[in-house]
């Protein structure tokens, strides 16, 4: 890739930075080839003049490029800001943080509500399912832009994390240390299984119209909403949903015999739902969770870590689980960090005991904090 290609500019209206790719073939897992395509990105802290201190995050499905700070879709705090930000564990008075939205997302970059520049029309449904590796290979399009010649670290949780992986496959020599957590190296059955329902959700939304619900002018809000509530459900703990809501009522003394939102954690659920609507993209959600269903690096992982080499060798790991994370059980955590110790690797591996579920890494978590900037000074 020629930077000379690529064309920075803001965009005041998403408060972000956005880094347009054109006149080169970006070639997709699917063989496509995406010519033309922008990334939207946010930085937080100062590149020293070494280039030597940059991490890049990589968010979850339903995330962005808005790590910290003000949210301009939201207008809530960033959904990392637990963790970055000034004197925080990822500490923006030493870091260079970089975080972009993934190919095929739906808050700045090329996605299927974006325009494609060779028709003039909305994408929907005619844009290419993209995967993990798609998704890294433009981030690593991005350092280049950003002439960074090697990352401190990456991080990120849950399709983070499977982004964390696949750069250490694919780019290990831009990398110095990886932070995995509540990651595997494949989407289990159970997962793809949530994934296809709040997909044919969404899809059975009479206004989804085939995926050109935008041209129509129209909103897929109840299968999008749904979808949503899915998910949110599998994000949680058993332990955490009661001791959140147990069977409280929801605003009345007595059940009403009918269908409304009876209980706390219905009315919890609903409005999860019905905020989602309000900043993601329906087909987004198709294309992200179908990359995550297609995400299975057992090979090519052991493949990579198997012989030694110059290129990964020297990379230090941090994987991360959490005791109530079903979604991501610490059993799937674990094969990583067996095949790093088999292969003699630098890694440290932290089960961390909460009821919080999968979404930990999001919350406050005293030793998720004091796990993760310990492991990065150490490496500095």
């Amino acid at each position: 890739m020629n930077v000379n290609e690529v064309k920075f500019e803001k965009d005041n209206k998403l408060a972000c930075e956005i880094a347009s790719f054109t006149n080169f073939d970006c070639v997709l897992d699917s063989g496509y080839k995406l010519q033309d395509f922008k990334i939207a990105f946010k930085t937080f802290g100062k590149l020293n003049q070494n280039k030597s201190n940059a991490i890049l995050v990589c968010h979850a499905l339903t995330g962005d490029q808005f790590v910290l700070e003000k949210n301009p879709i939201t207008n809530k705090n960033g959904w990392w800001s637990e963790m970055v930000g000034p004197e925080k564990p990822i500490d923006t008075n030493k870091y260079f943080v970089i975080c972009s939205n993934v190919l095929g997302g739906c808050i700045g970059s090329t996605g299927p509500k974006e325009i494609n520049n060779k028709t003039n029309n909305i994408y929907g449904l005619t844009f290419p399912v993209v995967t993990i590796k798609d998704m890294v290979k433009v981030q690593k399009y991005l350092i280049d832009a950003l002439k960074i010649d090697k990352l401190f670290s990456i991080a990120g949780g849950s399709m983070g994390a499977m982004q964390v992986l696949q750069w250490v496959i694919d780019y290990p020599d831009k990398i110095l240390n990886a932070i995995h957590i509540a990651g595997a190296l494949k989407h289990s059955t159970q997962n793809i299984a949530f994934h296809e329902v709040g997909r044919q959700a969404i899809m059975s939304d009479a206004a989804w119209s085939e995926g050109n619900y935008i041209r129509h002018n129209k909103v897929p809000e109840k299968g999008l909403s749904v979808a949503r509530m899915i998910a949110h459900i599998t994000y949680l703990s058993d332990d955490a949903m009661h001791r959140k809501f147990g069977r409280k009522l929801q605003s009345r003394d007595i059940i009403s015999f009918g269908f409304e939102a009876d209980f706390q954690i219905e009315s919890y659920l609903r409005y999860q739902g019905r905020s989602f609507v309000e900043r993601f993209d329906a087909n987004s959600y198709l294309y992200l969770t179908r990359a995550m269903d297609y995400f299975d690096i057992v090979k090519d992982f052991s493949n990579c870590i198997e012989f030694p080499s110059s290129s990964n060798t020297h990379i230090n790991y941090l994987i991360i689980s959490f005791t109530s994370d079903w979604l991501f059980p610490t059993i799937e955590n674990k094969e990583i960090v067996k095949k790093l110790n088999f292969f003699n690797r630098n890694v440290s591996f932290v089960e961390i005991e909460t009821d919080k579920g999968h979404d930990s890494f999001l919350l406050d978590e005293p030793e998720l904090d004091l796990t993760i900037k310990g492991f990065l000074e150490a490496n500095l």
